[in-house]
């Protein structure tokens, strides 16, 4: 009788474990920058950023708005940073642990992509 109560705790355990599910965060480089050029939008709108991402063979372009007039972003290439991609959105998480998602505007294949140049001073 002991064995069988212990049997059905161990089950019950593993239980959790087949409910969970299979989303996957994944490491990410932010090879580009780019200012969002929208239609017809005003000066005084907050500036936004066309960050394209490269994940695994994907490189996805998404509309990232920073809060409060941040603009730490234009020097974020060559970054890496751990991302969800979802079907529209992919979902970041920033130093602070918040989870933030930015809609997916555009996503290709990596094969023909260049990677990030850096740019070094000339020596003196």
């Amino acid at each position: 009788m002991l064995r069988l109560v212990g049997l059905f705790l161990i089950c019950l355990t593993m239980f959790p474990a087949f409910g969970q599910s299979t989303s996957k965060y994944q490491v990410a480089t932010i090879t580009e920058v780019k200012v969002h050029q929208a239609a017809g939008s005003d000066a005084s709108d907050a500036p936004s950023y066309d960050v394209s991402v490269k994940v695994g063979n994907i490189v996805y372009v998404v509309l990232y708005t920073p809060a409060l007039g941040e603009d730490t972003v234009k020097y974020a290439a060559g970054r890496d940073l751990l991302v969800l991609v979802g079907k529209s959105t992919i979902t970041y998480n920033d130093i602070l642990g918040r989870s933030f998602a930015v809609p997916i505007e555009n996503q290709k294949p990596s094969a023909n992509l260049k990677e990030f140049k850096s740019v070094s001073r000339p020596a003196e």
